[in-house]
């Protein structure tokens, strides 16, 4: 779950969709339109170092893209988050594409709503796009559809992962040190075909030259695996494994 690549990132990520159909599908995200290309520096990059007809085969491209994922009917898997307007899962499948995101409604929030601990179920997102919603929201949508975990990104999260509504909801955000403005780790988070996941941190350039300076001094670190936490199935239902002590409840917004 990337957040605004540079051209030749982009690039690279959509060559290995076309290399390895059957391997990597790539989601929407709220920046995978051509009016917050154009506020973020995308199209400026194309425009100077390729020419503005890489731009629009970008967005065409962008316009195509599937919007969720749900992974062995358990896992339900977008950028943003859900909405208010879902109310059930055959409105995303006829969601029309080639498709513009529009200012509000379903598509929109699917790519811009995010959780959080301060609002009792549905509001506003201040001074922001689309809503933000509640744990009791996520608990609600999760019975209705019989699914076990959300995951989601759109947000820098300190470590690279994030749990909210009592893990049922996982924000996953994978680019460490994100815009050389924040000291953040970055995470991936692998699923096995037992629905068996695991995070792989990655670690922010500073605590990485901390990890590299101490182990000069003798003294020794965790290494990323031991940062991992795994999702075990149980039945019909996911539980989360390997975690010491309950799991503090950091607003994700």
């Amino acid at each position: 779950m990337y957040k605004q690549c540079s051209s030749v990132e982009e690039r690279w990520i959509h060559n290995s969709e076309i290399k390895y159909p059957n391997n990597i599908y790539l989601l929407r995200g709220n920046h995978e339109c051509a009016s917050i290309t154009r506020i973020y520096g995308f199209y400026d990059e194309c425009k100077r170092r390729y020419n503005i007809k890489l731009w629009k085969a970008f967005i065409r491209c962008f316009n195509c893209l599937p919007i969720v994922a749900i992974i062995n009917e358990k896992i339900f898997c977008c950028h943003g988050g859900l909405s208010p307007d879902l109310v059930n899962l055959e409105q995303i499948r006829r969601i029309q594409r080639p498709t513009d995101v529009p200012d509000t409604g379903l598509l929109c929030d699917l790519l811009w709503s995010s959780p959080s601990n301060y609002v009792e179920y549905w509001d506003d997102i201040p001074k922001g796009v689309s809503f933000e919603f509640s744990a009791a929201v996520v608990k609600k949508f999760l019975e209705k559809h019989n699914l076990d975990l959300i995951c989601r990104a759109h947000e820098v999260v300190e470590d690279g992962y994030l749990f909210f509504a009592d893990r049922q909801l996982v924000t996953i955000f994978s680019a460490p040190d994100y815009k050389n403005e924040f000291d953040n780790a970055g995470a991936m988070m692998t699923v096995d075909q037992n629905l068996t996941c695991s995070f792989k941190i990655l670690p922010s350039h500073s605590k990485s030259a901390e990890k590299d300076a101490d182990k000069n001094l003798g003294l020794n670190h965790p290494t990323s695996i031991d940062n991992t936490t795994l999702v075990d199935t149980d039945g019909k239902r996911v539980k989360w494994a390997g975690i010491d002590g309950p799991m503090p409840m950091k607003d994700s917004t």
